[in-house]
């Protein structure tokens, strides 16, 4: 099985001819949407720039000007550029596929996430994982670790964690988000008061759409002991379809009400349709 972060830098690499218009991405930065780089008041060494008149002295590298035979300016990252936090579900409900796809919806919304982290952090926006002790950033270290993140076993975590987010933060979570309504409202509330805009990805395999299952079948659950018997599973698809339409129409609702968005996205879909709506989202297009 080929690790997260080269699938995630493969599945890059096919997008950016289609998504990455950097011009496009940095003019979305001040209407708070998708960051860029630049220069201001910051810790991170950005790039060395000639000196001209009117730059203060005290920022002249004097080390690298000896050698290059030029003055040049040492300039840092504006501190306030966008971060873009990325969460992906966890727990024996996400570990899970059907005959119909062949990949679990974990591995999908790792996959994606991973992916969106490597393009945004190629456009030089900072990239953290939610709930991870990793410092945000752009470099191939910092993706490094938040694969590395990824890939290792993780608590099972249904709902991304409270966080306290920083200014200038967007957020991307991706799980099926099957957990009662009032503990996704209460949760998603909490970021909504920190991040400046979220884009929530609702993963499903197509089995949980379609319930496609007839005769005599036992349902386990995932997580518990639990079990569910129907002597002819088809005679329950309807109230199934009800029940499910109606969680998704209030996911939907939450998420409109805060300001974000929500994408369907099934597991027997190519992960690149996925990816082309949120680009578009994030540039503050419309998205499906």
């Amino acid at each position: 099985m080929r690790s997260l972060e080269p699938a995630a830098q493969d599945l890059a690499q096919v997008l950016p001819p289609l998504l990455l218009a950097a011009r496009r991405v940095a003019a979305t930065l001040m209407q708070g949407l998708h960051g860029r780089r630049r220069s201001g008041p910051g810790e991170d060494f950005w790039q060395f720039r000639p000196y001209t008149q009117g730059d203060n002295a005290a920022g002249i590298d004097w080390r690298k000007s000896a050698r290059s035979g030029r003055v040049l300016i040492r300039e840092r990252e504006w501190a306030a550029a966008n971060t873009l936090w990325i969460w992906a579900a966890s727990g024996p409900g996400m570990d899970w596929h059907s005959k119909l796809s062949p990949i679990t919806k974990s591995a999908r919304a790792d996959l994606v996430t991973m992916a969106m982290a490597v393009l945004a952090a190629q456009a030089g926006e900072r990239v953290g994982l939610l709930g991870a002790p990793i410092t945000p950033g752009h470099s191939r270290l910092t993706l490094s670790r938040i694969a590395s993140a990824l890939e290792t076993a993780r608590a099972p975590q249904s709902l991304p964690p409270a966080a306290d987010l920083p200014r200038f933060s967007s957020l991307l979570l991706a799980g099926d988000f099957l957990e009662p309504i009032a503990d996704i409202t209460s949760r998603f509330t909490q970021l909504a008061a920190h991040a400046a805009h979220a884009h929530v990805v609702e993963i499903a395999d197509p089995a949980e759409e379609t319930l496609p299952w007839s005769g005599r079948v036992e349902f386990q659950e995932m997580s518990g002991a639990n079990r569910l018997t129907f002597g002819q599973a088809q005679s329950v698809r309807q109230a199934y379809s009800q029940r499910r339409a109606q969680h998704r129409a209030k996911l939907r609702d939450l998420t409109r009400r805060l300001g974000w968005s929500h994408t369907l996205h099934r597991t027997d879909q190519p992960a690149a349709t996925l990816m082309l709506t949120l680009h578009d989202l994030l540039r503050g297009e419309p998205g499906a």
